[in-house]
C-alpha cells in the first residue's frame, strides 16, 4: 500500500511542479529584514541584503519572490566581485523560476553556466528548467490533443446522425 502512494505522490509532483529547491518561511524573511535594519556598517548591510533576497526568491509567496527579484536587478549593476554578481544573476533565475518565467530562467543560467561551467547548482536549476519546459509542453500537447479528440468526436458524431438522418429519410421516400 505504501507503494501505491509513492506512486501517485511521484505522479502528482509532475502536475505540482516539484522542485528540489529550497523554500523558505516567512520567519526567516522577517529575520533577515531585521538584520538589514541593524547592520552596522554598509558591508554587513550588503550581505544581510543578498540573504534577504535569497530568502526572499526561495518564498512560496509570489509577492516575496517579485520583490526579491526586483532587489537583485536593482543590486546587479553594485556588485562589488565576479562571484557576487554570479550569485546575484543565479537568485534571479531562480525567482524567474519561481515565478514560471522559464526562458528568461534558462538565460540567466546560461550566463552562469559560462562563467563556470561546473557550477552544480546552475547545472541542477538547468536541468529543472528544461524539465519543466518539457513537462508543461507535453502536458499542453496532452491537453490540445484531447481537446482535439473530444472535438473530433463530437464532429463525427453529429455527422453520423446526420448522414444515418439522411439515410432514413432517402429510404421512406
Amino acid at each position: 500500500m505504501e507503494g501505491v502512494g509513492k506512486f501517485f505522490d511521484s505522479v502528482g509532483s509532475i502536475f505540482k511542479g516539484g522542485d528540489n529547491l529550497p523554500w523558505c518561511d516567512p520567519d526567516i524573511i522577517a529575520g533577515c529584514e531585521r538584520e538589514v535594519t541593524e547592520a552596522g556598517n554598509e558591508e554587513q548591510k550588503s550581505e544581510s541584503l543578498m540573504r534577504l533576497a535569497w530568502a526572499l526568491v526561495h518564498s512560496r509567496q509570489p509577492d516575496d519572490v517579485n520583490r526579491g527579484i526586483g532587489m537583485l536587478e536593482a543590486s546587479l549593476e553594485n556588485s562589488n566581485s565576479p562571484l557576487q554578481t554570479r550569485e546575484k544573476i543565479y537568485l534571479l533565475a531562480v525567482g524567474s523560476y519561481r515565478t514560471g518565467n522559464y526562458s528568461k530562467s534558462h538565460h540567466l543560467l546560461d550566463r552562469c553556466l559560462e562563467v563556470a561551467p561546473d557550477w552544480r547548482q546552475a547545472q541542477t536549476l538547468s536541468k529543472l528548467v528544461d524539465d519543466k519546459v518539457s513537462r508543461d509542453g507535453l502536458i499542453g500537447m496532452g491537453l490540445v490533443a484531447g481537446a482535439f479528440g473530444v472535438g473530433g468526436l463530437a464532429i463525427a458524431g453529429i455527422v453520423a446522425a446526420a448522414t444515418s438522418a439522411k439515410r432514413k429519410s432517402t429510404e421512406k421516400k
